[in-house]
């Protein structure tokens, strides 16, 4: 640690951090700027950092939060000291470990990024007026993801097998190998038809029989798109639709599926399921799209807003 701050038993910590645990240098640098930040407060407390107690954890908190400091930025300092002291406990170095008793900072959770429904229709129209192959798998992806709302990684990686006999289903193998059945939507359903017109030009030669059975085959080592391609693809495709490319990804697609479903009248639980959610609690961060629903329907149905 810098400034004479140099502690023994923050330099095992750090140590054990490398060879045990294997972590990457910068870290390990993370951890050591956190803890020497902690270890000055420490001492002017006239203790070390591994003596401090519950006390003086709460204190060094509390300044955080009186700094300003973001909450997550003091959640991960948090838990750096939480590691710290389990190691000294765990190592026998300290008889109990102090920061057991203190409380994480609230988190707020961020709302999801989506995009409106008219600038969903701009990249798709983006997609359509493409001319050649690449636009009609483009707009092959592009419809199945907001018809669906995939992780990115099950959509790149879905199997010829995944779609039902008449093409209007999907069976997704989502997180944890758990299957799902998610329908397709018309237009998503004759994209597909389409695309797969002209799907045999992108197996690769040589890779025919490592690369058939995936829905959009690609030279890539896994045979079949990369999610990074498919990312740069949708960044070209923001810019000819006029958008910001920054706002454009497949996630900010699948938080728009969520929330433009919700909007029209989905319930949490259907939308759970198409999103292949284990927790319920997840898919409830686009209850906003909720609350916003209900003040619309109080504003334009309730009798005294039509007094107004």
């Amino acid at each position: 640690m810098n400034g004479g701050q140099n502690s023994r038993r923050v330099e095992n910590f750090l140590e054990m951090l490398l060879v045990e645990r294997g972590a990457a240098a910068n870290t390990i640098e993370s951890y050591r700027r956190d803890l020497s930040d902690f270890a000055a407060f420490a001492l002017a407390r006239k203790r070390p950092p591994e003596d401090a107690d519950s006390r003086i954890l709460r204190g060094y908190m509390k300044k955080l939060s009186g700094q300003g400091m973001a909450a997550s930025t003091s959640a991960r300092r948090l838990s750096a000291l939480r590691q710290f002291f389990r190691f000294l406990h765990a190592e026998g170095f300290r008889d109990d470990d102090p920061s057991a008793a203190i409380d994480s900072p609230r988190l707020g959770r961020p709302l999801p990024k989506y995009l409106s429904e008219d600038e969903v229709e701009r990249l798709l129209a983006a997609a359509a007026a493409r001319i050649g192959s690449d636009g009609v798998r483009l707009l092959a992806l592009l419809e199945i993801l907001y018809a669906t709302g995939l992780r990115v990684s099950e959509l790149v990686g879905l199997p010829l097998a995944a779609l039902s006999r008449d093409g209007r289903v999907l069976i997704v193998r989502g997180k944890g190998g758990k299957e799902r059945m998610v329908p397709l939507s018309e237009p998503a359903t004759d994209a597909i038809e389409i695309y797969r017109g002209v799907r045999d030009s992108f197996v690769p030669k040589g890779k025919a029989e490592a690369t058939r059975k995936w829905l959009f085959p690609s030279r890539a080592k896994q045979g079949y798109l990369t999610r990074a391609r498919f990312g740069q693809l949708l960044k070209e495709l923001a810019i000819e639709a006029g958008l910001e490319p920054g706002r454009v990804s497949p996630h900010v697609l699948r938080h728009s599926f969520a929330s433009h479903l919700l909007a029209h009248g989905a319930d949490l639980r259907s939308l759970q399921q198409m999103l292949g959610h284990s927790d319920i609690a997840t898919t409830q961060i686009y209850t906003h799209v909720l609350d916003e629903r209900l003040k619309r329907l109080v504003a334009e149905a309730h009798p005294l807003a039509k007094m107004n």
